[in-house]
């Protein structure tokens, strides 16, 4: 039965088409509840849909909605829904991220299970193994919960707290109208949550239960939650001060408390302390491959919680530059910004005197293709020794990815009369083409679009250790009033999988500011593409700055005048590159104040008379 279970969990986690039907409320061929409550093994399929709803954010939205990066299909689903963040189009009718009503159904399934899996009837064989294991569904279950609570958390702030599956009778509605709680109660609830969920979970999982909630898990839950109740955005934002309830109750705390630094410190440093997860660390004497290769591998070392993803070669296909020898979709363009924010291999900002970085010239060297050490040329010296996490995550201008297989290096400049000659996909449709980079971060060398062989094996990990010790270093900092050994020990761990040097570097390193910008800018290149930076940037309220500018890329789309001013073949490469390293506006971002929390939907206030709605909506 264990085995059988196992699979079933595992094929409800991995598949995406099978799941999205599957017990809405129960099976089409069960009539009832009661039906799925009153079968062991239909009640442990119910708390694998449960486990499907954990979030899989490995996808275009959440970088192409933030500072990351610009998703060129103009005509595009994705592209059109991240627009509305990018143009602060959105509205309290039409918020694509919001997922108000899918978070409340999935918090119902949750309850519904959590209040009844203590009396699911058990084979009386099987009564010693289920007195072990309905205690650790009943503690998954309420982590699941407590994950959604999160997910609303960081999008609305103070949301209700529903926390038994009430029948809605439709002769009595104010019966299951609520209002919002108030911030710290929602806060206070996972928290509390997550450590009574710690105390019942193991701390490991055997390889039969590989994708299992753990202790880790709950901890981990706990650190995140505490990060983001201490951070600017729900800390004493006098933005939130006037927004209470019908009957008075203020919904955010109006006061900064120093003190929830500790807190958020305290519950990252209990996920440490476990001494149960390490840094992923293939091969330390190649820092590229060292950070590269836990994102296309199923890597449990670091990985505190995956969501299991089943052997793909989506992201692959989508990634991947355009050109004939990769035949990718290279959907996504990383902006300027976040290419400007790898440092060079010194430790320095690219803007620092000293750091060594310039735009002029090229280089001839080697780089990483994925397997091995290659030969290149004509390098920009914009790409010249930088963080090696950059070579790990993005491809850029003759840059190379698996040669052995592909000949020839990423060409992303313009040529050849947009006939889509270019790895950039220049075709004459506006908007279409990438603008000067591809994402390489998650894909997988074992996978040859071109010999369309192998595949890509990775998750996506909800937590890692990583986050984990950013979460502790930026904690620290903020609750010290100088930054000590505390700030730097673990922030150094991160960049020291890389081989990047230890901080303090320059003086403003050991100055509160000066280390809240580097950890700022770690988090970003660290876990850049893995859906952090919509959120922190929120968080650290700093989203009217970075989100409210024109997004950069480089000159791939040249005009005719510009490549005849060469004096070169007009189609040539030679001309496209001589055009190309120059910074161009792809679009002007729109970013207010309103923005930094989702409104409450419309058509949920309608129905409930007692949810009052959020700041500037």
């Amino acid at each position: 039965m264990k085995k059988i279970y196992t699979l079933l969990l595992a094929t409800l986690l991995i598949s995406n088409t099978s799941c999205k039907k599957y017990l809405d409320v129960v099976p089409s061929e069960y009539s009832s509840e009661n039906d799925v409550f009153n079968n062991i093994n239909l009640a442990e399929q119910a708390l694998a849909r449960l486990y499907n709803a954990l979030p899989n954010e490995l996808t275009a939205y959440y970088t192409a909605a933030t500072d990351e990066s610009y998703h060129h299909w103009f005509d595009n689903g994705e592209a059109i829904d991240a627009y509305k963040y990018n143009l602060g189009s959105w509205s309290v009718n039409d918020n694509p991220l919001g997922n108000w009503s899918g978070k409340y159904q999935d918090i119902r399934r949750a309850n519904i299970f959590i209040a009844r899996i203590d009396g699911v009837p058990v084979p009386l064989d099987r009564e010693s193994y289920y007195a072990i294991w309905k205690p650790r569904y009943k503690a998954e279950a309420r982590f699941v919960r407590a994950q959604f609570y999160f997910e609303l958390f960081k999008r609305y702030g103070a949301v209700p707290l529903i926390t038994t599956a009430k029948d809605v009778n439709p002769d009595k509605l104010e019966d299951t109208q609520v209002a919002r709680n108030a911030v710290d109660e929602v806060v206070n609830f996972i928290s509390t949550e997550c450590d009574a969920i710690a105390a019942v979970l193991p701390s490991t999982q055997d390889a039969a239960q590989t994708g299992r909630i753990t202790k880790g898990a709950a901890l981990a839950l706990k650190a995140r939650t505490l990060l983001y109740a201490a951070s600017p955005l729900f800390n004493g934002n006098p933005l939130y001060a006037g927004i209470r309830n019908k009957d008075g109750k203020s919904l955010f705390n109006p006061s900064y408390d120093r003190e929830k630094w500790k807190q958020a410190a305290d519950a990252a440093k209990a996920v440490i302390d476990l001494n149960i997860y390490s840094l992923y660390s293939p091969n330390p004497s190649n820092p590229v491959q060292n950070y590269a290769a836990q994102f296309y591998t199923r890597d449990y070392s670091e990985t505190i919680l995956p969501r299991i993803i089943g052997n793909s070669t989506d992201i692959d296909g989508n990634y991947l530059p355009n050109g004939a020898p990769f035949k990718g979709n290279g959907k996504l363009t990383p902006l300027q910004q976040l290419i400007d924010a790898y440092e060079m291999k010194n430790g320095y900002p690219i803007n620092i005197t000293g750091s060594g970085y310039t735009t002029s010239g090229f280089w001839n060297g080697q780089l990483w293709d994925g397997l091995k050490f290659q030969d290149v040329t004509n390098i920009s010296n914009m790409y010249k020794d930088r963080d090696p996490r950059f070579y790990a995550s993005i491809f850029f201008q003759y840059d190379v990815w698996r040669f052995d297989a592909t000949k020839r290096p990423v060409r992303l400049a313009w040529f050849g009369s947009g006939n889509g000659i270019t790895d950039g996909w220049a075709t004459g449709k506006p908007g279409t083409n990438p603008w000067g980079y591809n994402i390489r971060k998650f894909l997988s060398p074992a996978y040859d679009r071109n010999a369309n062989s192998g595949t890509g094996t990775r998750n996506f990990p909800i937590f890692r250790l990583a986050e984990i010790y950013l979460n502790y270093a930026e904690a620290m900092n903020e609750y010290r009033d100088t930054p000590d050994q505390s700030v730097y020990q673990y922030l150094n761990q991160v960049r020291a999988r890389v081989s990047m040097p230890g901080l303090p570097i320059l003086p403003d390193d050991q100055t509160k500011a000066g280390m809240r910008k580097r950890i700022q800018n770690e988090r970003r290149v660290e876990l850049a593409f893995e859906s952090h930076r919509f959120w922190d940037v929120r968080r650290w309220m700093i989203a009217e700055a970075v989100d409210n500018a024109p997004a950069f890329g480089l000159n791939a789309r040249p005009s005719a005048a510009e490549l005849q001013a060469t004096g070169l073949n007009e189609s040539s490469e030679a001309a496209g590159v001589a055009v190309f390293y120059k910074t161009v506006t792809l679009q002007n971002r729109v970013f207010a104040d309103k923005h930094y929390l989702m409104p409450i939907p419309q058509t949920e206030i309608d129905k409930d008379p007692n949810l009052v709605q959020n700041y500037g909506w």
